[in-house]
């Protein structure tokens, strides 16, 4: 990679030019030296872009961290929310460390940039009668209704997330076995269990329909989940399909497709899986990333309180 200092002329403000092509020179480092997916780069380049929105007018290299300071507040005023603030403040940060390596900048100004304190929320979760209702809300008269209920069964049966779903291969999915590899942040790969109704209606999908939808591409598309086009499933579009029916059963509009993940792993709580199980199932690298839904399932910690404590 060429060094980004030889590029550098002593302007006054950072053109569109030169902002691009640092944008690219990142991307390319965030992929082959971070080896971060690429819906992470993604994630980098909108929050970077953001910041050249913000940037434009001034020189990059004049900008100092008290500047820097007066970014999160404008991040604040398009109405971000703390969390999306603390991510683009990350972002920065990487960003400017790389172009410190690569000796752009003599200094990481935006190292000693503050994040904002953020509060923990609490994950909306189904209860277990309302993810009954989630999953029968595909019915027959939905053009593809055997797919979108293999779907939602296997979003609830796995946990996993809409992207890892949605690049699920055949052969990633052993349903005699009744176990699944799903592929998650960094292409760290884990194996999750497959109960009988997710590996019933999977079945029932692959005999009954996937066909018919593969039939519309050539070459086929080797994902589990195909579109009214043959190809596989994008995340936008189960996002969608989650919405529809949630509002068909008449069911928060807080719903999302992380819903079915937050209540699978409250439900294994509940049932008294232990939390390292979940951990392991979910593909958390941290345990206190699953510790929050011990906070979500009240019922259970009265049953330990009242089972254990010798007063209660």
């Amino acid at each position: 990679m060429k060094k980004l200092a030889k590029r550098l002329k002593p302007r006054r403000e950072t053109s569109e030019r030169e902002a691009s092509r640092w944008q690219e020179d990142f991307a390319h480092y965030l992929r082959s030296e971070c080896h971060l997916a690429a819906n992470t780069v993604e994630a980098y380049a909108r929050d970077l872009a953001r910041f050249f929105e913000w940037l434009r007018g001034r020189r990059l290299q004049s900008v100092k961290v008290s500047d820097l300071s007066a970014y999160p507040a404008w991040l604040a005023e398009l109405s971000l929310a703390p969390k999306s603030i603390a991510r683009h403040v990350a972002s920065l940060k990487v960003f400017f460390k790389f172009l410190q390596l690569e000796g752009a900048l003599a200094d990481n100004q935006a190292d000693l940039l503050g994040s904002p304190k953020l509060w923990q929320r609490v994950p909306h979760v189904l209860s277990p009668d309302q993810v009954t209702e989630l999953l029968a809300a595909p019915r027959r008269g939905d053009p593809y209704w055997i797919r979108d209920r293999a779907l939602l069964e296997m979003l609830y049966a796995t946990g996993c997330r809409v992207s890892e779903l949605a690049t699920l291969r055949l052969r990633d999915v052993h349903l005699q076995e009744r176990f699944c590899k799903c592929h998650g942040k960094g292409d760290k790969q884990r194996m999750v269990p497959l109960g009988l109704q997710a590996v019933s209606a999977v079945q029932c999908y692959l005999e009954r329909q996937r066909a018919e939808l593969a039939a519309k591409r050539s070459p086929t598309d080797d994902r589990l989940f195909l579109s009214t086009r043959g190809q596989g499933l994008r995340r936008e579009r189960i996002w969608e399909l989650i919405k529809k029916y949630a509002t068909r059963a008449a069911l928060s509009n807080e719903i999302s497709p992380h819903s079915l993940r937050h209540s699978f792993a409250t439900h294994l709580l509940a049932g008294g899986a232990d939390l390292r199980q979940v951990q392991e199932m979910l593909g958390h690298a941290s345990i206190a990333t699953t510790q929050l839904y011990t906070h979500v399932d009240h019922t259970r910690l009265k049953q330990v309180h009242k089972a254990f404590h010798p007063r209660a």
